[in-house]
């Protein structure tokens, strides 16, 4: 009995010397796989450095002020901004242009602080007001240029929308259905018009119903007259009622729009020319008409 208990405890403690030996070496080649690896990641880091510093510093440390900007602004505020992006025909992201609102600002505040230390010698109460109001211009102009950016798309847009309309109720006309007739204006145009058609058609392709996808459409553009066109071909399909008629109707109008739109242009234009009149050129024709008979007069009273 003796002599098998020793044998017991002998193998008890052979095998946890093995299972110890063993494992000692797992951790041990553990770690030389871990330095190896520490020191491919050092190669690789020597590498990296090889970037240009833009990559590694400046757009990590943008997109961190970028991140810190989100975090302080509303929710409310954030999506106005990345509707107007959408409308805007995404010329920036999001996080670019909280960057430049944020750079901007910045710029503004800080030349215009440099200057009120350089001309007054300190920063007062007043001076600090006027340290704000430039930086408020500097927060103003991103979304000024935001908003001209959404203009001039919704203008393209309505611009190359009636030639549009008549290319597809043509193509409708003659026995095209509404998918084709619209994948054709958008592969024989060009501009946002023919972008949005083929973003839409994609939408559809995937599987998408084509008045949600229509309806997305006209929420990206912002345009009034593409609106209500999208409006009257979802009511028509769900009326059963004849495209082809719709779309004729949708171009009559287009067209009429588009006529009193250049005829109440043509109306403003003598308003609008009141003002460089009578900044610009009616002080030269008063100096051109006054100037000789002044210099005359002077001359008469200094004899």
């Amino acid at each position: 009995m003796l002599v098998l208990i020793g044998l017991c405890a002998f193998a008890t403690a052979a095998f946890l010397l093995l299972a110890l030996s063993r494992r000692g070496g797992s951790v041990l080649a553990a770690r030389i796989d871990s330095f190896k690896e520490q020191a491919v990641i050092t190669a690789e880091g020597e590498g990296d450095l090889m970037t240009p510093f833009s990559e590694r510093i400046v757009k990590p440390t943008l997109a961190g002020l970028a991140r810190a900007v989100t975090s302080v602004l509303p929710a409310s505020v954030l999506a106005n901004i990345e509707n107007q992006l959408v409308m805007a025909g995404n010329p920036i992201t999001m996080n670019g242009f909280l960057t430049l609102w944020l750079a901007t600002a910045s710029f503004f505040v800080v030349v215009v602080t440099g200057l009120v230390v350089l001309v007054f010698g300190k920063v007062g109460p007043q001076q600090a007001l006027v340290v704000l109001v430039f930086g408020s211009f500097g927060l103003v102009l991103p979304v000024f240029w935001l908003k001209g950016r959404v203009k001039t798309r919704q203008k393209l847009v309505l611009k190359a929308l009636p030639d549009a309309l008549d290319l597809i109720t043509t193509s409708v006309e003659a026995g095209l259905g509404l998918d084709a007739a619209l994948a054709r204006v958008a592969e024989k145009t060009r501009g946002p018009l023919a972008e949005e058609l083929s973003r839409m058609l994609r939408d559809v392709a995937m599987g998408r119903l084509r008045r949600e996808a229509l309806a997305d459409m006209g929420g990206r553009t912002g345009v009034e007259e593409l609106i209500a066109f999208i409006n009257a071909v979802i009511q028509a399909e769900q009326l059963g009622v004849g495209i082809a008629q719709v779309l004729r109707v949708q171009s009559e109008q287009l067209r009429m729009r588009r006529r009193q739109r250049a005829e109440q242009a043509a109306h403003e234009a003598p308003i609008k020319m009141i003002f460089p009149l009578v900044l610009f050129i009616f002080p030269a024709f008063m100096l051109i008409i006054l100037g000789p008979a002044v210099i005359t007069i002077g001359e008469s009273l200094l004899k």
